[in-house]
């Protein structure tokens, strides 16, 4: 059955865990914890992290965001990859050993752009944005906002500037092949291991940045992505908002279509934006590219029975940094979606 999850955090301590039993949650998600080993992550690290959840009567359901330097050689295509790749098995054996189900990842070689994080949204709430046409002028002053979780120790995961490096030379190709290295070495390690390895689409979803090529960019590009190794335990991290960038409505629904369709959606960030490449802002649910309702009714009638989470939350007046205040509006709205859309 469909249901709800608690995520986006870094730290699970007890205030998290018990905001979300308040918030009538069964299961938790963290991104990019911080947690020992280098270059994988140890066991020990995870299965406590398991541990506390279940004291709270909490699953921990799936932890996200991979370190970029645990396989930026992998994604570059360069010496020392079959070590990072050797290590990335490593952390899926210790993930499925300590009952963790999913591994969320992304292949952007400079991650999650910005251009602006400004007083914008409904009622002067807080919201990030992106303008093609501002990347060059914000890298030259600084103000370029790169989503590195694994850099900063605030719940904010935006640094300035950080992760501008020089791609010249890399084509497309040469990093949808990095990606199908990286995908066959894998998949029968996360089968052995019983995790599924969840692709997040790009963020933006543009042609290029910082001179390297973004290739998970289209809803036909995710159908690419996963038909280069035929396994169970090889799906999509289905951001909405990431592909509502690609092309609103359509473009997710399409996706849930065709990825649904072939039991490829691992788990969904149910987020949208107003507005797609090459701009865009993100906002509060509801009044973005795609109609709430429709979707979450078409997830379920693709045959997702995994689980939805809120993602990036606008930020309201008085919150906090972790933004319990827009957090708690996300969960109930999505709450409030599923029980509406089973009971058609």
């Amino acid at each position: 059955m469909m249901r709800v999850v608690l995520g986006q955090t870094q730290d699970i301590d007890n205030e998290f865990l018990s905001f979300a039993k308040q918030l009538g949650l069964h299961g938790v998600q963290v991104n990019t914890p911080r947690l020992p080993g280098d270059g994988s992550w140890e066991y020990g690290g995870i299965a406590e992290l398991v541990e506390k959840c279940a004291s709270q009567g909490l699953e921990l359901e799936a932890i996200e965001g991979l370190p970029i330097r645990f396989y930026d050689k992998v994604m570059r295509g360069l010496p020392g990859r079959d070590e990072q790749i050797a290590n990335v098995a490593k952390t899926i054996r210790n993930l499925g050993r300590a009952g963790v189900r999913y591994l969320g990842y992304h292949f952007m070689p400079l991650s999650v752009w910005r251009t602006g994080n400004l007083p914008s949204g409904r009622g002067g709430a807080y919201v990030t944005s992106f303008d093609a046409g501002q990347v060059a002028v914000a890298a030259r002053n600084g103000t370029l906002l790169i989503s590195r979780r694994d850099l900063t120790s605030e719940h904010d995961s935006f640094v300035k500037g950080e992760g501008l490096r020089d791609g010249s030379g890399c084509r497309a190709e040469d990093l949808w092949e990095n990606y199908r290295y990286f995908a066959t070495a894998l998949a029968p390690v996360a089968e052995q291991a019983g995790v599924i390895c969840a692709l997040h689409p790009d963020d933006p979803p543009v042609n290029e940045l910082g001179g390297f090529p973004r290739i998970i960019n289209t809803p036909p590009a995710l159908d690419r992505a996963m038909s280069i190794v035929d396994s169970p335990c090889w799906q999509v991290l289905l951001c909405l908002g990431s592909v509502s960038e690609m092309g609103g409505e359509d473009a997710v629904l399409e996706s849930i279509r065709v990825l649904g369709g072939r039991n490829k959606i691992a788990y969904v960030h149910f987020r949208d934006v107003k507005g797609t490449v090459p701009s865009f802002k993100e906002c509060f649910l509801g009044e973005g590219n795609f109609n709430p309702m429709r979707v979450m009714a078409a997830l379920q009638d693709a045959g997702f029975d995994g689980f939805v989470m809120d993602d990036h939350v606008p930020a309201v007046i008085n919150d906090t940094s972790y933004h319990h205040r827009a957090r708690a509006y996300a969960v109930g709205y999505l709450q409030g979606l599923i029980a509406g859309t089973e009971s058609r």
